[in-house]
């Protein structure tokens, strides 16, 4: 039967398919390619409407919230007969190979009206991934976890991402039907849920989403239309999407409508968006401002915030569209961990070669953010990044240990099993206290044991294909470069996923890990001056592996950071203003160390003695407060 025209039917967005008041299933789909289109579903076939840009559109009878339907091209004559599954499904039941499924956005009742979003500035940012968070892997098991991240100190969650992807396990980033939440973790309705709930006890929640390719199974655009890829273009995990071709412009409504969905129909706080040095774009507008255009506009009066995954820590996404740039709020910067490894374990391999590990590049990057701004860069045999001397240190994520970077390795293990106990607290420290905006993964609060793994459920010959690619990759590293591929983990096997999920028993158990850092994002966050935005921020080097980090306040009551990666370090001589305090009578007062012995550490003595000689403790850092701040800082650390 055809289906009901609709001209003038006010959609929400434009592709999908969207209950009219009626409730009845409008539904728009953009397929060029195709001559005819009609919708299959339980009450027989409606063919669709085509207008002149390609798209098909109508009201289809019967086609209710929880109706499953598919799409038959060309009566399916030259398609063999076959069907298949919205490009813009709100949800697919049965994987990306089975119908998709009509979703009702409105029957979820949100109790969040009275929250006005994040602002960027001054946030703590919390990775996880839905499926090895917790034993059971979903959003409403999450849910029960968000106290826990509150009472951490935690403000803003980055949930990595769960567009629909094939398999029963996966990270996430093939995914291949962008508006639909992974099946297997939950409903849409309770993915809503772990957002209301985590507004409600004030915390903000962002997703990871990938603009740059497409997963390699159960992607079936090509089928609607050629022009949803560019040819021209290359990135390493598939076929490039075109932002700048012929027919760019319905992709790039695509992309700015799956931003608009995930912020107006799940209210989250911004996105952060993977990879964007591999979204190639020529065209006078890069896609990045319309996607930073369309979560602004999609939020309303919330404030939303868009992070942008950069391997060259390009300063220009962050830098205002009236400076040349694409008005987002943040990069990962990378670098920071680079060294931060480097320094921790010694090893200077693969993407780590051109890092020293040294006291100069932590002060450096703590003061610039990107440690290279256009200098050559060894391991890519060219020169890498952008200057960024005008962005503010907030703009900037450090971490210590996310996604990537703990799985690039041969068997995931953390940091804190890599280095020793008190070079972890120290640059911990340096993470927590730095005015950059930090990053913490999960797990990574209290000594999580459990490895971080790449893991990817695909059919056996894709299995095979990522098993050799991963350890293609590995290769590089010069420790593994002899590795038999068949001893490395094995990405396709179900105990690699299970392997990687936490163990919440060793919140407890862990009991000094966690003060850690509990400790040190109180500190952060209710210290006078580590609190305010920073006026000024200096830093030197004062020994083989020791630096300090000095903040300058307005009223004087400034504060010293002390760290010292290597051994004891007496200081015979101190030509360095930096050690000096504003207030010489009565010299610099510890506010924090991280030796305190209910962090695990062994204690330490006064790092300056009564004649004004300075020793600073191996494998430590200590917080310094100015005397006039004395009466505040013990009332702070309370």
């Amino acid at each position: 039967m055809p289906s009901t025209t609709t001209r003038d039917l006010r959609r929400r967005l434009p592709v999908g398919a969207e209950l009219t008041g009626s409730g009845e299933a409008h539904v728009r789909l953009w397929a060029p390619k195709c001559r005819r289109v009609e919708v299959e579903s339980d009450n027989g076939h409606t063919e669709l409407e085509r207008d002149e840009r390609g798209y098909f559109s109508g009201t289809v009878p019967g086609l209710q919230a929880g109706s499953r339907y598919r799409f038959r091209l060309d009566g399916g004559g030259e398609r063999g007969g076959r069907s298949f599954p919205d490009p813009a499904s709100r949800y697919q039941p049965d994987g990306p190979h089975g119908a998709s499924q009509v979703v009702d956005p409105s029957v979820f009742r949100w109790t969040d009206a009275a929250w006005a979003g994040i602002q960027p500035e001054r946030q703590i940012f919390y990775e996880l991934h839905i499926g090895t968070f917790t034993p059971q892997g979903t959003y409403a098991a999450a849910a029960e976890r968000i106290e826990d991240l509150v009472a951490l100190g935690v403000t803003v969650v980055e949930i990595m991402p769960v567009a629909e992807f094939s398999g029963a396990f996966g990270w996430g980033y093939d995914g291949v039907d962008w508006f639909a939440p992974y099946h297997r973790y939950g409903s849409c309705d309770d993915l809503r849920a772990f957002v209301n709930r985590a507004h409600d006890a004030g915390l903000g929640v962002i997703l990871d989403v990938v603009y740059n390719h497409f997963g390699p199974d159960g992607n079936y655009l090509r089928e609607f239309s050629d022009a949803y890829f560019h040819s021209d273009h290359i990135t390493e995990w598939g076929d490039a999407i075109n932002f700048d071709g012929e027919g760019s412009a319905a992709v790039r409504e695509f992309v700015t409508s799956n931003v608009r969905h995930w912020i107006e129909e799940y209210h989250l706080d911004g996105l952060r968006l993977d990879a964007t040095h591999a979204i190639h774009d020529d065209s006078p507008r890069h896609i990045l401002q319309d996607i930073g255009v369309a979560a602004r506009q999609a939020a309303g009066a919330r404030s939303v915030l868009v992070i942008a995954e950069t391997e060259p820590q390009d300063a220009r996404i962050v830098r205002a569209t009236a400076k040349g740039g694409y008005g987002l709020d943040y990069i990962w910067c990378d670098d920071f961990h680079h060294v931060a490894i480097v320094a921790a374990t010694g090893k200077r391999e693969a993407y780590y070669i051109d890092y020293g590990g040294t006291p100069q590049e932590f002060v450096s990057a703590v003061k610039r953010g990107p440690l290279y701004q256009g200098q050559y860069y060894t391991w890519y045999k060219q020169r890498r990044g952008w200057a960024a001397w005008d962005v503010p240190h907030w703009r900037m994520v450090f971490c210590l240990e996310n996604h990537d970077q703990v799985a690039n390795s041969r068997d995931g293990r953390r940091l804190h099993q890599l280095t020793s106990p008190g070079r972890y607290r120290a640059l911990t420290a340096l993470l927590l206290l730095a005015p950059q905006t930090p990053l913490l993964f999960q797990g990574e609060e209290f000594g999580s044991s459990a490895p971080f793994l790449y893991f990817v459920d695909h059919e056996p010959e894709l299995r095979r294909l990522v098993r050799e690619g991963r350890a293609a990759f590995l290769a590089k590293f010069a420790s593994m470069a002899d590795a038999d591929p068949h001893d490395l983990v094995d990405p396709g096997d179900p105990a690699t996923f299970g392997r990687s999920r936490l163990d919440w028993t060793e919140r407890e158990a862990n009991a000094t890990h966690l003060a850690l850092h509990r400790d040190l994002i109180a500190l952060r966050r209710r210290d006078p001056v580590l609190s305010a935005g920073i006026r000024e921020i200096d830093g030197a080097v004062v020994g083989p592996q020791a630096f300090v980090i000095r903040f300058f306040a307005e009223d004087g009551n400034d504060r010293l950071l002390v760290v010292n990666l290597g051994v004891d370090l007496p200081l015979a001589i101190a030509p360095e203003p930096l050690l000096a305090p504003p207030d010489l009578q009565h010299g610099w007062i510890p506010r924090w160390h991280s030796e305190d012995p209910r962090y695990g550490g062994r204690g330490a003595p006064a790092l300056e003695s009564e004649d004004g000689r300075w020793r600073i403790p191996a494998e430590s850092a200590t917080l310094l407060a100015a005397s006039a701040g004395k009466g505040a800082a013990a009332r702070d650390l309370d």
